[in-house]
């Protein structure tokens, strides 16, 4: 029932959000990196049925599987960024799993919360086949959690849906290699999406086919800032329940030390580099697992085959920014996707501070949002950023305005409007 007089009825009119669901379509199931098994399913953390809210990750390879991770930088990380933090340290990066679930972050829990993440990875470790890297370590499962803040996990139904997935349990186990059981372990992913987000890619390094493919979901509560264990920046807690999550797999052998040098790299210039709201969450993780299982026995390394690691760490960028694409797209409200590209910066750091301060800025938000071209907000936010000296003693360069112009480049193809600080400076 609406309390308003009719005639002012239209001005509380909100604009319809169009339908995301075609950045969603099915893969080749011959895309997909070989020796991984994975699937969703409902364990009850979600009140809706039938609706996938966990999702295990197995490496089925022979090879040892190589792991590597960028953690959120909020000082108020989440119980399953500390375990997987801790497993990676103790491994030397190395884990054949992964199992994720939706619904509830396990974020600001306490021992409670610890206790419920090391459950979820000795779970998850009793489904792994044995091998002989096993024996190398104790836990080889990375967990991660989404959903809403300070709450506890309803730990028996995670663990009773673990469970389901063994072996042992042939009626309730789904986990496959097709396209079928990727999605719904990428469905198992989402909480405020609107679709899952699902690629694939295959590529070739000195004559040998790899196959990349990964998930991540990621609606609200999106300003990523991650980084390799031990790195920090503080944000004070939002009570929100969304988060970045990420999995990216692929069936190359490569070095842990490689994979972590290249994921770092690759999502600096990804995940990091995308905002929807400007809030950090307390469970923004992005994980990747490398089995080896269509390596025969190549091992990629940055020291000892340069070229091949170059290759490699462009492809895992280009894919790390494909998935983090389909979160801009898939923001909160959202209605529109923009790039911002900002050229002449004295260095890589400048350039991405001033692109994440236009990005954040709510002046241009509502002028995008209006389709307004006032450029004069991109320069204010602009002209706001600091930029960083170059080393320790040098002195910090500074923004020459009559050096800076402003483009709008329409994503279909039509003529680019250009504009110049300049006109400001005429008399």
């Amino acid at each position: 029932m609406s309390f308003l007089p009719k005639r002012f009825a239209s001005t509380f009119t909100m604009k319809a959000i169009p339908s995301k669901s075609h950045h969603h379509f099915q893969l080749p199931s011959s895309s997909f990196p070989s020796g991984f098994l994975l699937g969703g399913i409902h364990a009850g953390v979600k009140k809706k049925a039938g609706v996938p809210d966990l999702a295990v990750i197995l490496s089925t390879s022979e090879h040892p599987t190589s792991a590597a991770a960028c953690f959120t930088r909020n000082a108020f990380k989440a119980a399953p960024v500390l375990v997987s933090d801790e497993i990676l340290s103790k491994n030397g990066g190395y884990a054949r799993a992964v199992v994720v679930n939706s619904g509830c972050a396990n974020a600001i829990t306490g021992k409670q919360g610890m206790d419920d993440a090391w459950a979820m990875v000795k779970a998850t470790d009793a489904l792994l086949s044995p091998s002989k890297s096993a024996s190398k370590f104790e836990h080889e499962t990375l967990v991660m959690s989404t959903g809403v803040i300070g709450q506890n996990l309803p730990i028996s139904k995670i663990l009773a849906g673990i469970e389901s997935q063994s072996p042992r349990n042939e009626k309730t186990r789904v986990l496959g290699s097709d396209f079928k059981a990727w999605e719904r372990a990428a469905q198992a992913f989402m909480t405020t999406d609107t679709f899952p987000k699902l690629r694939s890619r295959v590529f070739t390094i000195g004559g040998v086919e790899y196959r990349l493919a990964g998930m991540d979901k990621g609606a609200g509560m999106i300003h990523p800032n991650m980084g390799p264990a031990g790195t920090s920046f503080f944000s004070a807690p939002k009570q929100l329940h969304a988060t970045l999550l990420g999995c990216i797999m692929t069936d190359a052998a490569v070095s842990p030390r490689s994979l972590q040098s290249a994921l770092t790299y690759a999502v600096d210039r990804s995940f990091n580099s995308i905002s929807v709201d400007g809030d950090m969450s307390t469970n923004d993780s992005i994980y990747v697992l490398a089995n080896g299982a269509a390596s025969n026995g190549k091992i990629i390394d940055e020291e000892t085959d340069t070229e091949g690691y170059e290759i490699f760490k462009k492809e895992l960028t280009d894919f790390a920014a494909d998935l983090a694409k389909l979160v801009v797209r898939d923001g909160e409200g959202a209605t529109k996707f923009v790039t911002v590209t900002v050229k002449g910066a004295p260095s890589y750091r400048d350039a991405h501070n001033i692109a994440s301060r236009i990005s954040t800025s709510a002046l241009v938000k509502t002028a995008l949002y209006g389709e307004d071209a006032n450029w004069g907000r991109i320069l204010a936010a602009t002209g706001s950023v600091p930029l960083q000296p170059t080393s320790a003693n040098a002195v910090s360069p500074t923004i020459d305005p009559t050096k800076v112009s402003v483009t709008f480049v329409p994503s279909d193809g039509t003529s680019a409007l250009l504009f110049s600080s300049m006109v400001n400076l005429r008399r």
